[in-house]
């Protein structure tokens, strides 16, 4: 069944509608294998149908908004992604703030199925162990994908899913062998929640932060919306805390109240106050 170049145009405007994703003309195909498969799940019959469903107020419209955005999300993660930004967190980040706070608080932006926030855990472990004291974290994972928060929650993964970053050492510190694959310990997962999140609604739900981690996400939005988001993120974090984004992003200078910390390892941004 193929889709239409109106009907691309409507689930495009949807899209950014809905959680800030810009898709561009050239991943008509994308959208189309993404959401064909709706359409039997739904009792639907054709994209038309499911647009006009979409358009709808009902419980079922609901349902399906819900599930247009988790097809069309990319939940690729992996590990200690970008393992340089983790060794500047347990090796500079964590002790200086230790030294100001007396409980720390980080967020996970779109976290996916749990990894990063678990590496963060897993960090926050280390460097508890290397100083010999204990140290209050509290670490929020949000995404806006119920069914990958799921999975998170559940702090369940395979062999193949461990490969992506966690070595045997780790493994063995930090998972328990189950029937179903390998479960996080509790001493990992214990400083971990997750929260069902759209980073277009106002962050003052979440409370106030010392650390975010925002990696691989705002490449899906437009320029404008990154501002935004930054924008709202700066006032997110506590004088003196930090932002990591991914290695290959830059924090734009329109975004203020920053300094840029080059690290030993790797960049992330320090609020200034």
């Amino acid at each position: 069944m193929e889709m239409t170049q109106q009907e691309f145009k409507y689930f495009q405007q949807f899209l950014v509608q809905a959680c800030g994703i810009v898709l561009s003309d050239s991943k008509q195909y994308l959208v189309r294998n993404r959401l064909f498969g709706l359409l039997p799940r739904f009792g639907l019959s054709s994209f038309a149908d499911l647009i006009v469903v979409l358009q709808s107020e009902s419980h079922a419209s609901s349902k399906i908004k819900v599930a247009v955005i988790e097809a069309m999300t990319t939940n690729e993660t992996f590990w200690f992604r970008d393992e340089s930004h983790f060794a500047e967190l347990a090796g500079a980040v964590l002790p200086s703030l230790a030294v100001k706070r007396s409980t720390i608080k980080i967020w996970s932006a779109a976290c996916s199925s749990g990894q990063e926030p678990y590496s963060i855990s897993m960090c926050v472990d280390d460097m508890i162990k290397n100083q010999g004291k204990s140290l209050s974290v509290s670490i929020v994972g949000t995404d806006i994908s119920e069914t990958v928060l799921r999975q998170a929650r559940q702090g369940v993964y395979s062999a193949a899913a461990l490969s992506r970053g966690i070595d045997v050492m780790r493994q063995k510190r930090f998972f328990v062998p189950i029937d179903e694959g390998f479960r996080v310990k509790p001493e990992i997962s214990a400083r971990v929640r997750f929260q069902q999140f759209n980073l277009l609604k106002p962050f003052s739900v979440l409370g106030r932060f010392d650390v975010i981690f925002c990696r691989n996400v705002l490449i899906y939005f437009s320029d404008a919306m990154k501002q935004d988001i930054l924008t709202r993120m700066s006032q997110a974090i506590e004088p003196g805390g930090f932002l990591f984004l991914s290695s290959s992003e830059v924090l734009p200078a329109s975004v203020s109240g920053f300094e840029t910390v080059r690290g030993e390892r790797g960049r992330y941004y320090r609020k200034i106050g």
